[in-house]
């Protein structure tokens, strides 16, 4: 029996929900599914189980968001190592998620987003350092995204944070973020089947959830397309922001009071 299957109809249409509030912001920024959807279904579910159901479901957006952004050869040019570090970094991070699940992950995860907004507060924008040693940083944001994305389920901030620095616009910004979320879902998705018992009919239970999540992505791209650079940026920080918060609340409800 799947997750999905034993749940009562209340909760269904919660998840259901979840998805497409995630699939439009996912549409609209170029991220956020997995932030959104995650701790939505964690309040119906167990964490372990929430991550299951999203997958698919992000993994479809991503697909779809990158499908729809414009232009992709510049960005892949620019950054095709960032796809391999991602996909190291989220081979380790499902394994550790699989061997450790109750670790801490979202709470350091949401430390390392205030640390950088409040670095960016101070330097207003102006990250020299990343921007003369790109390639350098590089690798450690594509890792880290990876492994955030295997543990806490949530990558973008540490790319939005790399990508943000180098001062990129949102054309090649929304596309570079997808390079790297496609490959690290789909890894989460391989280690998953092969070593965390996920079965197929599991899987295929979440098929409708990713069909509602895609329109809803959809709609989003709309109106990214009407946002102006110096809004997006703004924007995306105040996400970021809010994402912090989610994991601080998430961390402290499964700390303190879930059972």
């Amino acid at each position: 029996m799947s997750v999905l299957e034993s749940l009562p109809l209340g909760i269904i249409l919660w998840i259901f929900l979840a998805c497409v509030l995630s699939g439009f912001i996912q549409g609209t920024l170029g991220f956020g599914f997995p932030f959104i959807a995650t701790p939505m279904v964690a309040m119906a579910l167990d964490m372990h189980s929430a991550v299951i159901v999203v997958l698919l479901p992000t993994l479809a957006t991503v697909a779809i968001t990158l499908v729809t952004s414009r232009p992709l050869l510049p960005v892949l040019r620019r950054f095709w190592f960032m796809p391999v570090f991602a996909t190291l970094g989220a081979f380790a991070g499902t394994w550790l998620f699989v061997a450790a699940p109750d670790a801490p992950y979202q709470l350091v995860l949401a430390l390392v987003i205030l640390v950088y907004l409040n670095l960016d507060r101070v330097t207003q924008g102006n990250w020299k350092v990343v921007r003369d040693h790109e390639r350098a940083f590089g690798p450690l944001a594509g890792f880290a995204a990876g492994l955030f994305e295997g543990t806490a389920n949530v990558a973008a901030p540490p790319l939005i944070i790399y990508y943000l620095a180098l001062g990129l616009a949102p054309a090649l910004l929304v596309p570079a973020l997808q390079i790297c979320f496609l490959v690290g879902k789909t890894t989460q998705f391989a280690v998953l089947t092969l070593h965390g018992n996920v079965t197929a009919a599991q899987w295929l239970a979440t098929v409708p959830l990713s069909a509602v999540a895609v329109a809803a992505g959809i709609g989003g791209t709309r109106i990214r397309d009407r946002i102006d650079a110096a809004s997006f940026r703004a924007w995306v920080k105040r996400v970021l922001l809010l994402i912090a918060f989610a994991l601080l609340a998430q961390y402290i409800y499964r700390t303190f009071f879930a059972a």
